[in-house]
């Protein structure tokens, strides 16, 4: 722990980084800022699903959080971050170039370049900030990359669902139901987005739903009737049904 004297309790601080190297340097650095600061690491992780477990246990104050990262990358951390009861305030340590950068600047998101320099980072800890669903949204529009994991909040604790083992996304009201094999969540997201964000593995058969493409064992006639469609999925029961306007679109994704 580094603890100046005189100084509050000190700020906690997770790092996450997927290289060994960065995580240690990151270490180094903040040894050089505790002179000026009171700063505590409770914890280190080197991918998306080891950070959010260790947010969960720790509680830290802020997240020092690589960007690019195997699997779950550092914005999509960022954004299952904001589900936790006790949010930590996020700095995201990036090899991008400048110009990539801009998006961080544009959007009032503190950002430090490798190799992360002792003052630079002394004062991106001063005032680390919390990130709102604005923010994310932007740069996840400036470096698209579609989520690994829907996360929800329960009771409490956050709660991951892989985007590959869903099913459907249906549209009810203000919310989603994210259907699995196992479970149905609700989810406060638009299809709209939903649909943008993973259109490549979804396809939208009527105006409230979207169906995983991987999971769709045939598509066809429903049942009694003359003119309706319907498609079955591999590990659903019931038919969903398919409106008239989308079935020739559908037929013709499934086909290329």
């Amino acid at each position: 722990m580094l603890v100046p004297p005189n100084l509050p309790a000190p700020l906690r601080l997770l790092i996450v980084d997927d290289e060994a190297p960065a995580r240690r340097r990151l270490r180094e650095v903040l040894e050089d800022c505790g002179q000026e600061l009171a700063l505590e690491v409770v914890g280190e992780a080197d991918n998306g699903m080891d950070a959010l477990e260790h947010a969960q246990r720790e509680l830290p104050d802020a997240v020092l959080l690589d960007i690019r990262m195997p699997g779950m990358d550092g914005i999509e951390v960022a954004q299952h971050l904001q589900k936790l009861a006790r949010t930590p305030a996020v700095i995201f340590t990036t090899a991008y170039d400048h110009y990539a950068c801009q998006a961080f600047e544009v959007n009032a998101v503190d950002y430090l370049m490798k190799p992360v320099r002792a003052e630079r980072l002394a004062a991106a800890l001063t005032k680390a900030r919390h990130l709102n669903l604005a923010m994310l949204d932007a740069l996840r529009e400036a470096h698209p990359k579609a989520r690994t994991h829907l996360s929800l909040s329960e009771k409490g604790r956050l709660r991951l669902v892989p985007v590959e083992d869903i099913l459907y996304f249906k549209a009810e009201l203000k919310y989603v139901t994210v259907k699995t094999r196992e479970h149905e969540f609700l989810l406060e997201e638009s299809l709209v987005r939903l649909e943008q964000e993973f259109g490549e593995q979804f396809l939208r058969i009527h105006r409230n739903c979207l169906v995983a493409r991987d999971k769709i064992d045939q598509i066809g006639k429903a049942y009694g009737t003359e003119e309706g469609h319907c498609v079955r999925l591999h590990g659903l029961d019931e038919p969903l049904p398919v409106s008239r306007r989308q079935y020739s679109q559908i037929r013709e994704q499934l086909r290329g």
